[in-house]
């Protein structure tokens, strides 16, 4: 039995891997979409189940107002005292001022519930906690993140800091110490923190989250340093490699089986063509580890392969997501997420037209607040989505229907609108970096509609029976895309990855609600 990479297809970055007792644990970043820090589990590391996000309420996560890519960034799962404790960063700004307050919450059981968060520091990004409790440790829990700085002509990421954190009485302690400047491959950050045999090894990502990413080993005999960075560094890359399938191989965290075999998740990405967009977004993926005579830990080549030997643990298959969605239940299923607020009774609802999900129409498409967007990762290169709408508008400012999105300024809605002159229609709203454009025809409707897009590869199409849209370029939904310089500072980070979506957007304010049924989505050959 083989790994086969990526085991998370589709948008789920940042991998932070933990074990306890045989079970095994992916949380990845989320970004502007709730729920907050994306759960899954496994039992072999080859099969994997989505088991929903962790801050599923404004009381865990307020997201309103967040940036494109910000919000969520590469959260990190631990355990200790019988608890689960899930620590991460709240992204509210990172154009030139770096807004990353860092919080904290437990639960006794990986399903919740949560906890009231702990305030943590806000003095970086991509926090992670670590237990010294194993066998020879002192007991005392250290929360690391990158430093960053704002003033010109310093780096932004300066430095991997540590800080004492007391698990009884909630709180850090001390202040923060730098414990590792990184590598010539600068803009160090996601350190993650482990002991084995008499070290203390610290993981970090280098290089940035694209082509020249990385990961790097340093280790040290005490936690606050000083730290030796692994000569045979680094433990995996793809910078060298543009032939490789899975490419900005880097970000990860390690786990050990009860047996003693290593394994290493991480961040990866598949281009459409060697350097080329990635529609997907950054993905995850696992390496066997093995670990060299004198105390290193190795990934054959450094690189990132597509199939890797599995541990020696028995097949836990899961039951396969069913295609379609028939909104059954009275809350979402986990394979779907929603745009920077819950999902609440006050804008959506399983239960208010039995086989249906309603949703009340939100704000524009540009907006940053009270979106009513649910949507699902688009996890295959080739791949179709399907719904049924139900929706009766009266005004221009009314429209509801599906969606292949990336972030507020990057999108196509093939959508249900209305025109004064001509009554409800259907068509293909698209946004190309906040430009928009409508696609014609205009094809008059009445009463429910089945609404059809097909993505192949960087290719997009769009159809409602008979009537077709497109081709259109499917690539603008990628992180490469999305990216939105002013020079050296960030007007817009491209961090998450394609969704299929319902949507519906009421901008008179009254929120006149859509009905979507029998939502299907479908891998293609």
């Amino acid at each position: 039995m083989n790994i086969v990479n990526p085991v998370l297809p589709g948008f789920h970055p940042d991998p932070s891997i933990l074990r306890v007792g045989d079970d095994y644990y992916l949380a990845t970043s989320t970004f502007e979409w709730y729920p907050g820090v994306r759960l899954h589990h496994s039992r072999d590391l080859v099969h994997w189940r989505p088991i929903g996000g962790a801050l599923d309420s404004t009381r865990l996560l307020d997201m309103t107002g967040n940036p494109d890519s910000g919000g969520i960034w590469a959260p990190c799962l631990s355990y200790a005292d019988g608890l689960f404790h899930l620590v991460y960063t709240d992204v509210k700004s990172y154009s030139g001022f770096w807004d990353t307050p860092n919080y904290l919450v437990t639960a006794p059981s990986i399903e919740g519930p949560w906890s009231d968060p702990v305030p943590l520091h806000a003095q970086g990004f991509d926090p992670s906690l670590f237990h010294d409790t194993a066998d020879g440790g002192d007991g005392r829990s250290w929360l690391l993140s990158n430093r960053t700085d704002w003033r010109p002509g310093n780096p932004w990421a300066n430095g991997i800091i540590a800080q004492e954190y007391d698990r009884a009485a909630r709180r850090l302690v001390g202040e923060p110490v730098t414990i590792y400047t990184g590598t010539a491959a600068g803009m160090t950050e996601g350190p993650h923190l482990y002991r084995r045999d008499g070290w203390y090894y610290l993981v970090t990502a280098e290089g940035g989250t694209e082509w020249f990413h990385q990961a790097t080993v340093a280790r040290s005999r005490g936690v606050l340093g000083p730290y030796e960075t692994d000569p045979g560094s680094p433990l995996i890359t793809s910078v060298h490699r543009p032939d490789l399938a899975l490419q900005k191989a880097g970000h990860g965290s390690l786990v050990d089986t009860p047996a003693g075999e290593w394994y290493f998740a991480h961040l990866t990405g598949r281009p459409l063509s060697p350097r080329g967009r990635c529609v997907l977004g950054r993905e995850t993926a696992i390496q066997r580890v093995t670990w060299t005579g004198d105390g290193w830990p190795r990934i054959d080549g450094g690189v990132p392969h597509d199939e890797v030997p599995a541990p020696a643990l028995p097949a836990h298959p899961w039951p396969d997501e069913p295609e379609t969605d028939d909104f059954a239940t009275d809350r979402l299923g986990p394979q779907w997420s929603t745009l920077r607020r819950p999902a609440h009774e006050d804008w959506l609802s399983t239960r208010a037209r039995p086989g249906h999900l309603r949703v009340r129409g939100g704000r524009s498409p540009g907006a940053l607040a009270g979106e009513s967007l649910v949507g699902r990762r688009v996890q295959h290169a080739r791949a179709t989505f399907e719904a049924t709408v139900e929706f009766r508008p009266a005004h221009f400012q009314h429209m509801a229907g599906i969606t292949a999105y990336y972030n507020s300024r990057n999108w196509y809605f093939l959508r249900v609108g209305f025109d004064e002159r001509a009554g409800a229609f259907v068509d293909v709203l698209s946004s190309d970096r906040g430009r928009l454009t409508m696609h014609g025809p205009a094809v008059p409707v009445a009463g429910p509609v089945r609404l059809r897009l097909d993505l192949d590869g960087g290719t997009l199409r769009a159809s409602c029976g008979e009537a077709e849209w497109g081709p259109f370029d499917a690539s603008i939904l990628s992180d490469e895309y999305a990216r939105d310089f002013d020079g050296d500072t960030a007007r817009t980070w491209g961090f998450t990855g394609a969704f299929f979506g319902l949507w519906a957007q009421d901008m008179t304010g009254g929120g006149l609600p859509a009905d979507f049924s029998a939502a299907t989505y479908k891998a293609q050959p």
